[in-house]
């Protein structure tokens, strides 16, 4: 029986991959990866089978089900099998049902972290999520659901925090930041929204939710993680954006292309 290890990607850049992560897959045997790996990260794996499990939101994607029973039938048949996950594994993806079934299976298990994409959203902003005097709460959430899932209470937590990340919810901003102001966050309330982030298609850009609320944001090509709060105002000073203190702004939010 072989063991399965379920190894984070990180955001996009494969040389932000742990050096332990890098490690595994140079000595994998099969490599389940996610739709969005990057194709220089796959490279490591350099005597592996690939099997492209990925999920795109809109697309046909490969059933939960079947990512457990491959993931068994690969243990079964080889000693190193990685379950390749974009970002961290943990982190609003399917690892606990994966992990579950592996264990029901009797497979041995390992969980190998990576950079996850509020933390490289963060970085390419060159902005803290925890600004000393402006921020001391940080909310990971996404507005999402799954099918057949009720729909996802995310408002209470992100009206509670100094700091909001929303991760896959590009497509949806619009709506998040009607439903922000709604819930009593002021209008002038700086958004950062980054697409791709570490990736050579990056794209920053910095509004308020006033204007995003009126403009919406139309389906972009990568992934978006949707950043709300006051911490992000300094993010707008640095692209040259003039964001109001107490009322929505009126400029159309500027993009700026790695």
């Amino acid at each position: 029986m072989g063991k399965v290890y379920l190894v984070g990607a990180g955001p996009g850049a494969p040389d932000l991959l742990t050096l332990r992560a890098a490690r595994i897959l140079a000595s994998a045997d099969v490599v389940l990866h996610d739709a969005l790996v990057h194709p220089d990260t796959l490279k490591l794996a350099v005597k592996a089978r690939f099997i492209d499990v990925g999920k795109r939101q809109g697309k046909i994607s490969a059933e939960q089900r079947f990512i457990h029973r491959a993931l068994i039938e690969a243990a079964r048949a080889h000693d190193v099998v990685v379950r390749l996950k974009g970002g961290d594994p943990m982190m609003f993806g399917r690892a606990q049902e994966e992990l579950d079934a592996l264990a029901a299976a009797g497979i041995e298990t390992e969980v190998v972290p990576g950079v996850t994409a509020a933390l490289a959203a963060a970085a390419v902003l060159k902005i803290s999520l925890t600004r000393r005097g402006i921020a001391r709460t940080v909310s990971l959430l996404t507005p999402r659901v799954g099918k057949g899932e009720t729909t996802s209470e995310w408002l209470p937590s992100a009206l509670a925090a100094d700091t909001v990340v929303l991760y896959m919810a590009g497509s949806a901003g619009g709506e998040i930041a009607r439903a922000l102001i709604g819930g009593g966050k002021p209008p002038s309330t700086p958004v950062a929204l980054v697409e791709s982030a570490t990736l050579a298609g990056e794209r920053r850009s910095v509004t308020t939710l006033g204007e995003l609320a009126r403009a919406d944001v139309s389906r972009a090509a990568g992934p978006v993680v949707v950043c709300v709060g006051e911490v992000f105002r300094d993010a707008a000073h640095e692209l040259q954006i003039q964001l109001p203190s107490n009322a929505p702004s009126n400029e159309l939010h500027r993009q700026v292309h790695r």
